[in-house]
């Protein structure tokens, strides 16, 4: 619970690591996740790392490289087709010498052009045009090709067209004189492409079987590759000693792990060891949390990471954040529901295909099974104070009322569906309901007006006990005693001397009062108003001594306010420029770095409070300026005196969403229930199917996802100006350790799996 609270006391230390066993202490480091490392090193030492990243590379090539392995079906086709078009060509000629080739049908006409020209006419050229698309070997794009014969006469006009043939890039192909030779061509040829077909599909069904097998172990390389390149990343993060001999790091470590990083093995014959080392350095934060806790302090944490030391509001905001949520979400049935869902969340918190799936809007929901479950569980409990379940109520213990005492005729009962509650009637009221609204108010036409000033009164209440909880957990913080006296109890007076006052009024007035003066009682809003205005002498008194009382607590909250604006700056001002202390701070700045560590830790003993812990990195040589710590506490003494009543009022949402929630449950019990409830007829059986089915879509859709989403807001904004503002300031820096299992997988990131 104190980790929770405060965060882990953190130190930082030196580990010296023989250069030999580095690389395997670097990586027991990783499986135990319990230091973050400081870049210490001026320059990058160590170059293996490219080779993993080139590694790693190579992953993302795999399916490139298995198309590239298999051979290309279209290269041994072309003599095939190439002999089978010529023959066609051939049956029409009947020149013992000719030239035989393929040419791309782009550059056939230049090729015939070229021929004509420059052998005068003594050749003939008869080509045609392959049906299919060959593949071009120097760019590997598909073509279409042209087969041609050229018949000649004489050895000089041969020798001219095997040049113009060579310009153009022709493919030349021996053919054979006789039709024997071509067919026993042509033969050889689809037995080598048959032989051919059946190498590639066996060939293909062997890198079918390397390749699924590879698959199953390619995860575990890939987890391999990034835990070495992650190894090399903190290595070169080291920095060498004088000898070269001994890798020097710095890391950031919780003090109660230290024995365990000293007790870790090594396997190196010279062992390495921790040397822990004062730091005038801000350590970052650490609060250790579990699967329950972790979403309570996510809320907290995208508000801004605690200070080093600072105390923590997530312990605190697992009660008060469901609880008001609640407040303004207070009905049995829609609890109920929610905390069936995450209950059901929670019970297959294991499941993979929940945790790893793309859609964001689930995995918020998942990763807030226990908010969503704490919220459900809590406005169930309200749901029950309030006596609401999907707008109407339980009768669960029998009403404390009695309506025959009114003396209503049958005729009366039957022409008013709703009545107007007197409890000043005798007879009429027996006692209070044993748990929460009694159940006959849902009937009362005088009930809208009783629950508004129930919740209104009930809200204000609750946020002033919130925010008074808020600033007395600020005393966690001021570890230095002057700020209890000159920050904390002048606040704590202004928020009491006056809210305070009014919570006192409102429930003075719930016991003092009964039903029958209620129309006599003073209006609690006129007396609060008038206490600031130093009126209300005509007025009837709440109580005797009220004046006399009011005023003095005016007073108190009036002078507060220069205490809380000069208090601080004066004293610290007194503090610096002190003979005495004047002395013992010039003494300190002659002396080294160590007495000046030793002499912040005594301080720190003594106390500083949040804003001093968020700059307690700082030199505590630095000079005292008093314009500035005067201005700092100007801006705090104006927000919080202002603050204290604009997050008074903003607790009344507390109210207002409270019976916004109420209205819109029995807006659409009585638009869509109702009305299927109200057919007595055969069919309306039939027909309340349909009806339930759209008031459940209605109610998840409207009043379960929008209105919960709308509390939730809600709830988030009063923790995180109205509760939180008062003693949590969030400028710390968050802990990451060295730690394999924060590695994010690369299929993960791919989205492979």
């Amino acid at each position: 619970m104190s980790s929770l609270l405060r965060g882990e006391e953190m130190c930082l230390a030196q580990l010296f690591l023989q250069s030999g066993s580095a690389y395997d202490c670097i990586s027991e480091l990783g499986e135990l996740g319990l230091v973050e490392f400081r870049d210490v090193s001026s320059r990058s030492r160590l170059s293996d790392v490219c080779h993993f990243v080139k590694v790693t590379a190579e992953f993302g090539n795999i399916r490139r490289k298995r198309a590239h392995t298999l051979p290309d079906m279209s290269i041994p086709r072309r003599p095939y087709v190439f002999f089978m078009m010529v023959s066609t060509v051939m049956r029409s000629v009947n020149h013992s010498v000719f030239i035989s080739g393929l040419i791309q049908r782009v550059k056939i006409e230049a090729f015939e052009r070229m021929l004509w020209r420059v052998c005068k006419g003594y050749t003939i050229l008869s080509y045609a045009e392959v049906e299919e698309y060959l593949e071009n070997p120097d760019t590997g794009e598909p073509t279409k090709c042209v087969v041609f014969l050229i018949s000649y006469w004489g050895d000089q006009i041969g020798q001219k067209v095997k040049k113009i043939c060579d310009c153009y890039h022709c493919h030349v192909y021996p053919y054979p004189s006789s039709n024997e030779e071509r067919n026993d061509v042509v033969e050889g040829l689809r037995t080598r492409i048959q032989d051919l077909h059946t190498v590639l599909n066996r060939t293909e069904d062997y890198l079918r079987q390397v390749l699924i097998k590879a698959s199953e172990s390619v995860y575990t390389w890939v987890i391999q590759v990034k835990k070495m390149k992650a190894i090399y990343y903190i290595l070169n993060l080291c920095s060498f000693d004088v000898t070269n001999k001994c890798l020097i790091a710095e890391v950031w470590c919780p003090v109660n792990d230290i024995p365990t990083l000293r007790r870790r093995k090594s396997g190196a014959t010279v062992p390495s060891f921790v040397n822990r080392i004062p730091t005038s350095d801000t350590p970052p934060t650490l609060i250790k949390t579990n699967k329950f806790t972790s979403g309570f302090q996510n809320i907290v944490d995208a508000y801004g990471v605690g200070s080093y030391r600072e105390v923590n509001p997530a312990p605190f905001t697992i009660i008060t954040f469901p609880f008001l949520f609640a407040v303004m979400f207070g009905d049995l049935g829609h609890g109920v529901i929610m905390a069936v869902f995450a209950a059901w969340m929670v019970l297959c918190e294991n499941n993979r295909k929940l945790k790893n799936t793309r859609n964001e809007i689930w995995n918020t929901f998942f990763e807030g099974r226990y908010i969503i479950l704490m919220m459900g569980l809590f406005s169930i409990y309200t749901g029950l104070i309030y006596n609401d379940c999907f707008s109407k109520s339980l009768n669960i213990f029998g009403s404390g009322w009695s309506v025959k005492a009114m003396g209503w005729t049958k005729e009366q009962w039957e022409n008013n569906r709703f009545l107007t509650l007197d409890p000043n009637v005798t007879g009429v009221f027996k006692g209070p309901y044993p748990l929460g609204i009694d159940p006959i108010w849902n009937l009362a036409s005088n009930r809208l007006t009783f629950l508004n000033s129930y919740k209104m009164k009930m809200s204000v209440i609750l946020g002033i006990i919130h925010m008074s909880f808020g600033v007395i957990l600020s005393t966690y913080n001021y570890l230095k005693k002057y700020n209890l006296y000159l920050v904390f109890l002048p606040e704590l007076l202004f928020l009491l001397c006056l809210f305070g006052y009014l919570v006192f009024m409102i429930l003075y007035k719930w016991l003092a009062f009964s039903a029958k003066d209620s129309r006599h009682a003073p209006s609690i809003l006129i007396h609060f108003i008038n206490m600031f205005l130093m009126q209300g002498d005509g007025l009837q008194p709440l109580y005797p001594g009220q004046t006399g009382l009011q005023i003095f607590l005016v007073v108190i909250a009036v002078l507060s306010v220069p205490v809380l604006l000069l208090g601080k700056p004066v004293y610290l001002y007194w503090l610096h420029n002190g003979s005495h202390r004047l002395g013992l701070y010039r003494r300190v700045r002659r002396n080294s770095e160590e007495e000046l560590y030793l002499m912040r830790a005594h301080d720190m003993e003594e106390g500083s409070s949040h804003s001093d812990l968020s700059s307690s990195g700082e030199n505590p040589t630095e000079e005292f300026d008093f314009a500035d710590e005067l201005l700092h506490q100007a801006i705090h003494t104006i927000e919080y005196c202002l603050g204290c009543v604009s997050n008074t009022a903003s607790y009344l949402r507390l109210w207002a969403l409270s019976l916004a929630h109420a209205q819109l449950s029995e807006v659409l019990w009585a638009m869509v229930m109702r009305v299927g409830l109200r057919m007595d007829s055969t069919l309306g059986v039939l027909f309340l199917v349909p009806v339930f089915g759209l008031f459940a879509v209605l109610t998840v859709s409207i009043l379960l996802v929008m209105e919960g989403l709308s509390a939730f807001l809600h709830a988030l904004r009063l923790h995180w100006v109205e509760f939180q503002n008062k003693f949590y300031g969030g400028t710390g820096v968050k802990f990451c350790p060295f730690a394999f299992s924060l590695l994010p997988s690369s299929f993960e990131h791919d989205g492979l799996l």
